[in-house]
This record gives C-alpha cells, sequence and structure tokens, in this order.
C-alpha cells in the first residue's frame, strides 16, 4: 500500500497494481462459468434459465454500487496520496454505509415486486415460479454481496489490490464446494434445488468478509474495520456528493452497455441458432482479453488519483503513457493470442464446423479493437481521476447509442451478421478519438486540483 513512488519505475508500479486485479476478475469469470455448468448439469436446463432471469436485476444493483466505488475509489485515492488516512476512513465509511443501505433497499423492495419485474423482463411462463424463488433468495443476500464488492473496490484506493484477491479465492472456493453439497444434499445438507448457488455465495461472502476484516486488523491496514472505522459510517452528505458526482455516471455507462448488448444479441439472434451460439462463443474469449484492458484503466485512475492527492500533477502525464504503453503489450499480447488460438480456443465451447468457422471469422473482424478500447478507456481513466467524469462518460454512451447500435444495423443489413461486429471497432475508434480529443483540447487546460 503505497503512493506512487517517484524511484520505482512506474511500469513495475503497474504490474504490481494490475496483476491481482485480473487474476480477481479471471476468478469471477470463471466462478460464474462454474457456476452455470453445476446448475445446467445437476438441475437441468430450466433450472439454468430461471437463475439466467435475475441476471438484468441483479447487475443493475452491482453496476450502481461499482459507481460508488469508482467514485469513491478517485477520492481515496486522492486522500491517501496526500497521507490524510482520516479522511481515507471517513469516505470509505460514509460509503460503505451507503451502500448498505442500497443493499437492504434491493432486498426489501425486490422481494416486493420480484415476480412483477420478472414477468416485465419477459420471464418464461415454465420458470417464472423457480425464477422467482430464486430472486427472493438472491434479494435478501444483496446487502452482503454489495458490501463485499463495494469494500474490495474502495481497497484499490490504497493500492491495495492483493486483500481483495485473497478475499475473492475464498469467497470462490467455498461457492464452489458449497454448491454442488447444496444442490445434492451431501454432507447432511437439505438439498436446495435452484437456490443452492445463492446460498454458497452468501456464506462464501461471508467467510470471505471476516477472513478479510482479521487480515486487514491485523496488518494495522487503514481500511481495517476496526473502531475508528464504524465511528465514520455515517451518511456524511458532503462526502457522498462527490462520490455520487463522480460514481452514478460510471453506473449508468455500464447499464447503458450492457442495454445496448442486449440489443446487439437481438440483432445476432435474427441469424439464427448459430449465430447466436457463435455470439455466446466469441464473448467468452472477448471478456478475457477486455477485462486486463479495463483493469489497466482503472489502475491509471488510481495512480492518477493518489499523484493529484500528493501534489504531484506532473506525473499525470508519464502515468497515462505508460498505461498506454502497457496496453499495448499486455492487451496487444493477448489479441495476438487470441488470433493464433482461436480456433483451439473456439473450439472449448463449439463442437459444430459451420458454427466454429463463423465465430472463428466474427471474432478475428473485431479482436484488434480491444487494443482500441483499452486506450480510450486509460484516457478516460486518467481524467476521472481529477473528478472529471460527465464528458467521457457521455462520450462513451453517444458512440454505443449513436454510432454501434445505428452502424450494426446498417451493416447488418449491407454485409450480414459480418456487418454486426464491424460495428464494435467503428464505435472503439470513435471514443478513441473523442475522448483524445477532449483530453488534449480541454482537459489538458483545466487547473487540477484535489476534491477532498
Amino acid at each position: 500500500m503505497q503512493t506512487p513512488n517517484p524511484q520505482r519505475p512506474l511500469w513495475k508500479t503497474y504490474l504490481f497494481f494490475l496483476a491481482p486485479m485480473v487474476l480477481s476478475n479471471f476468478l469471477q469469470s470463471m466462478s460464474g462459468t462454474v457456476n452455470s455448468i453445476y446448475i445446467g448439469q445437476m438441475l437441468g436446463t430450466q433450472a439454468l434459465a430461471a437463475v439466467s432471469g435475475m441476471f438484468p436485476i441483479v447487475f443493475f444493483f452491482i453496476a450502481l454500487v461499482i459507481g460508488l466505488g469508482a467514485g469513491a475509489g478517485v477520492l481515496i485515492g486522492q486522500a491517501w496520496g496526500a497521507r490524510e488516512t482520516h479522511l481515507v476512513k471517513a469516505i470509505a465509511g460514509a460509503t460503505v454505509l451507503l451502500g448498505v443501505l442500497i443493499g437492504l433497499v434491493a432486498a426489501v423492495v425486490g422481494s416486493v415486486f420480484a415476480r412483477s419485474a420478472l414477468v416485465g423482463l419477459g420471464t418464461p411462463a415454465d420458470v417464472l415460479d423457480d425464477a422467482v424463488a430464486y430472486a427472493h433468495v438472491m434479494l435478501w443476500i444483496m446487502p452482503s454481496l454489495l458490501v463485499f464488492v463495494l469494500f474490495t473496490q474502495l481497497l484499490r484506493g490504497v493500492s491495495d489490490t492483493l486483500s481483495p484477491l485473497l478475499a475473492l479465492v475464498v469467497s470462490t472456493i467455498v461457492g464452489l464446494a458449497l454448491t454442488p453439497a447444496l444442490i445434492r444434499g451431501w454432507l447432511g445438507f437439505a438439498p436446495m434445488g435452484i437456490q443452492s448457488a445463492a446460498i454458497a455465495g452468501l456464506v462464501g461472502n461471508l467467510v470471505a468478509m471476516g477472513l478479510l476484516a482479521w487480515r486487514l486488523i491485523g496488518k494495522g491496514h487503514p481500511l481495517a474495520p476496526d473502531r475508528e472505522f464504524f465511528a465514520a459510517m455515517k451518511l456524511d452528505m458532503a462526502i457522498l456528493g462527490k462520490v455520487l458526482r463522480i460514481g452514478l455516471p460510471t453506473g449508468l455507462q455500464m447499464v447503458v452497455l450492457s442495454l445496448s448488448e442486449l440489443v446487439i444479441l437481438a440483432l445476432v439472434n435474427q441469424h439464427g441458432s448459430q449465430a447466436t451460439a457463435a455470439y455466446g462463443a466469441v464473448t467468452q474469449i472477448v471478456n478475457y482479453v477486455q477485462f486486463p484492458a479495463l483493469s489497466i484503466a482503472i489502475t491509471a485512475s488510481i495512480l492518477g488519483a493518489q499523484a493529484i492527492g500528493a501534489g504531484r500533477i506532473e506525473r499525470i502525464g508519464p502515468i497515462l503513457k505508460t498505461g498506454l504503453m502497457i496496453n499495448v503489450c499486455l492487451t496487444g499480447g493477448l489479441v495476438v493470442l487470441g488470433y493464433l488460438l482461436s480456433s483451439w480456443l473456439l473450439a472449448s465451447f463449439l463442437t459444430e464446423e459451420a458454427t466454429l468457422n463463423m465465430a472463428e471469422h466474427l471474432l478475428h473482424i473485431m479482436l484488434w479493437s480491444l487494443l482500441v478500447f483499452g486506450f480510450q478507456a486509460i484516457i478516460g481513466g486518467i481524467m476521472r481521476a481529477s473528478g472529471t467524469v460527465m464528458v467521457p462518460v457521455a462520450i462513451s454512451i453517444v458512440c454505443v447509442v449513436g454510432i454501434q447500435l445505428p452502424a450494426a444495423y446498417l451493416l447488418d443489413a449491407k454485409f450480414g451478421l459480418q456487418g454486426v461486429w464491424m460495428a464494435f471497432p467503428v464505435a472503439y475508434l470513435g471514443m478513441l478519438v473523442l475522448q483524445t480529443l477532449y483530453y488534449k483540447l480541454v482537459w489538458q487546460h483545466q487547473k487540477i486540483e484535489r476534491l477532498v
């Protein structure tokens, strides 16, 4: 847990920060994949469909909390860079309390309207009752889930990415070990059917949070849940106003991006089940390339915030350049591997040769553009470090809604299915151009000051 050290090469600081975060993203993806396999194989396709129907609701609240974490992370980074530990605790305490309240509202209101919400989302009638039963359990564990997600984000504000990784390892191991035991009723447990994954996830989160608290208290960590931290858990509206000013646009951006993916999926579905299967397989591979690019952007934002807090504004340029260089090496390396191993990777998901060939062609069309996506995300992350968030977020939303979706429809009409995938590079290039122009022409000429 150190502020950027002028004596240490920035690329080393990035890698120390990045490695645990990338592993955390991998674990989260793997956990979701394995849980889906458990439910699909042990309970059947209908059970998997019932669980899937809950995803948009859960994602909405997680997106909101991730937005809060992004806003609080910037403020914590600036306070940590200024070595004001009391302020770090004040920001974290206020944000965690708000996260708890959001979780409680989700649990109470969500449970009351769970059935009507799932009906509104078009949940098939034959799985509706199971989906509602699963939703009730999932919503009541929402407070612990949201606090877990939020608190691990806050730790990154003080450059601690190892503690969140260790907590996630524990949570994943407990959850994946307990899920099949609850499904089958092993070790004396009563079989819990479709609710097993949610309950196992709750137990995993609680165990992980307990061990995380023990670790942080033992290390005298600035965010240890001690008496001082709990005393800081109050609704400080001055702090929360700044957190929400940065966090809400970020959460909105995530929601818009997820909704746009649904529109793209609807376009793909029109080309038949082979196209849908190819979309699913390509998306799996794209996620493993895109997560590291996003992690580099988060790292740039936190390091930039710490530099601003320390009054080292001259470090912003090198932090940006180093982030762009690492994006070339890390994301670019993964893109190259994706091209070289595309057939083998896609064969892990697809068995029919025709679908495999289709998926490989589609992956080749857009995979390179993830490097461009990384560049624009890093530039936006640097600007977020100073609290400038509205314009970068607006650029992303405008490029998705105003460029990607229209381009997907037009190119689909002209080139068929491959035209849908051409829209991704078009949108990412638009984002990069506009983010760069705003950075060069506006942001660089603004006076950068601490937010707290």
